[in-house]
């Protein structure tokens, strides 16, 4: 099938148009997994808005419409299904190292997805918020959004909103005026409001029709989270295995057996909370399920949102795979593992520094142990939190110490913990990378080689790279050269925008090899 699904932008022309609208309706027939959340079909006849893998009966071709994201399809005047529901869809994004315009959308995108920067407040407070933090102005903003994507940020928004609460009444019991909260509605009159006029019914009417259609009641039952294969599962978990810390995660691989489980804190308007999740792999389909304490239930959509950067669901493996397989083969199911918290991961990537994975992994089990609180979860062996921002910037260099943790790394620590707690650092993915890294670096004991891992798995930038990685070295073959890095850098500029993907199958090939031998 042709590769005619990248950009986000509208089609240059009405024969490219009707090109690309072709090779959809082959997709959405084909019910293909690969083009699950890079378009979605609104059906005429029906009102209603699919993603590809829809089981639905194929509707005929002259009732389809298709829209690259959920919000275009909405403002057409569609409506979500009720049976794939779109709101599980892997998300599209694309990236770009030269379009100016369309860096400032992309990065826009990435700051609406993101629950926690929605909050319980007015649409249009929010995105000028978006604005201020990307440095220009409301109007611009408007205007670059409504030239790539033909909506403006606030349906954009609305949207992402609607689905966050729709996934809520489906698979939680959550009372309708907590769905509006966790929902960033500012109130249950508005919420009602905004569901009325997009989706022609009230959200307790919704709640009984998914019930229904689901044939389970809201609440019994798994999450279920979409992804685009190929996905190398094993990998990924034997990646996330090789680092678990005993009594914070729990790991399980095999055959049949692909399940993380870990402790959970997550902060939302002022309420911390605390719980578990379990999510493992369905065997034979392209989804990952998921389920959370009862606790965790308020703050569903942004625990969503750390799960698919943690397991990477939202790679698009053909844009990746067009730039990468000529290098790396064997690597197109490979993803690059993310983090459920940003300054946890830096933390275990300031105790991994020149040192081994299991040597890594038992400081941060003994940092664990030492600062993290103590938490009741159905699994003995899971019964600790990672430390707060707050604990780690108040510890003394002689309890530090007492763990083996040296004096560099000591201070490191503790500089990082202190940002973090003060906010003047934030570590996810709707962070400025390049003001992310110089801030990082200006911390003491973090250089490029942290600050490049922390970017590619905390804050998910997909063309990382840690030049300076003596395994990248090895795996490139570049050594014994007298500037190793600079030639590693060199070796890898084929790879942009998507280095972090090259370096991670780098990694994979060398463990492959040196097994071999």
């Amino acid at each position: 099938m042709p590769d005619v699904l990248h950009s986000p932008a509208p089609p240059a022309s009405t024969a490219s148009a009707a090109d690309d609208d072709e090779a959809r309706y082959l997709a959405l027939r084909a019910r293909d997994a690969r083009f699950d959340g890079r378009f979605f079909t609104g059906v005429t006849s029906t009102g209603i808005y699919c993603r590809p893998v829809c089981a639905v009966r194929t509707p005929r071709r002259e009732n389809c419409r298709f829209f690259t994201l959920a919000a275009q399809a909405e403002s057409a005047g569609f409506r979500p299904c009720l049976r794939c529901r779109p709101e599980l869809a892997p998300q599209a994004l694309a990236w770009s190292v030269q379009d100016a315009s369309g860096i400032l959308v992309r990065q826009a995108l990435r700051m609406l997805d993101a629950p926690q920067s929605w909050g319980a407040c007015e649409s249009g407070a929010v995105v000028a918020q978006l604005a201020a933090r990307l440095g220009v102005s409301d109007r611009h903003l408007r205007r670059i959004f409504e030239a790539a994507l033909g909506i403006s940020p606030l349906q954009y928004l609305q949207t992402r909103r609607l689905l966050a609460a729709k996934q809520l009444l489906t698979d939680t019991d959550l009372p309708v005026t907590q769905v509006a909260l966790a929902s960033g509605f500012a109130s249950v009159r508005r919420f009602n409001a905004a569901f009325n006029t997009h989706y022609g019914l009230n959200p307790t009417q919704l709640r009984r029709q998914g019930a229904a259609s689901d044939g389970v009641q809201a609440g019994a039952r798994a999450v279920r989270l979409g992804l685009r294969p190929p996905y190398d599962t094993a990998a990924l978990m034997g990646f996330l295995a090789a680092r678990q810390i005993h009594g914070m995660e729990s790991i399980r691989t095999g055959p049949g057996a692909q399940v993380l489980r870990r402790t959970v804190r997550l902060a939302s308007a002022g309420t911390v909370f605390t719980g578990w999740l379990e999510a493992g792999f369905d065997d034979g389909r392209p989804q990952l399920w998921l389920r959370v304490s009862d606790g965790l239930q308020p703050v569903l959509p942004q625990l969503i949102a750390r799960v698919r950067a943690l397991f990477d669901l939202d790679a698009d493996p053909q844009a990746i795979n067009a730039v990468l397989h000529p290098s790396f083969p064997e690597g197109d199911g490979l993803r690059v593992p993310g983090a459920f918290d940003g300054f946890e991961l830096a933390v275990r990537a300031v105790l991994g520094q020149q040192i081994t994975v299991a040597a890594a992994r038992t400081l941060a089990q003994r940092l664990v142990e030492r600062f993290g609180e103590p938490i009741a979860t159905p699994w003995p062996d899971l019964h600790r939190l990672f430390p707060t921002p707050a604990a780690l910037a108040a510890a003394q260099g002689d309890a530090l110490g007492s763990l083996g943790i040296v004096r560099q790394r000591q201070a490191a620590i503790v500089a990082l913990a202190q940002a973090v707690d003060a906010g003047t650092l934030l570590l996810d993915a709707s962070a400025d990378v390049p003001a992310t890294l110089d801030a990082l670096r200006a911390l003491p004991g973090i250089g490029d080689w942290t600050a490049q891992y922390i970017a590619m798995r905390a804050l998910r930038w997909p063309d990382a790279f840690p030049a300076g990685d003596v395994a990248l070295h090895k795996a490139l073959g570049v050594q014994g050269q007298p500037q190793p890095a600079r030639a590693a850098t060199e070796a890898a500029r084929a790879w942009r925008p998507w280095r972090s993907y090259g370096v991670l199958r780098a990694w994979s090939g060398l463990a492959l090899a040196l097994s071999d031998q």
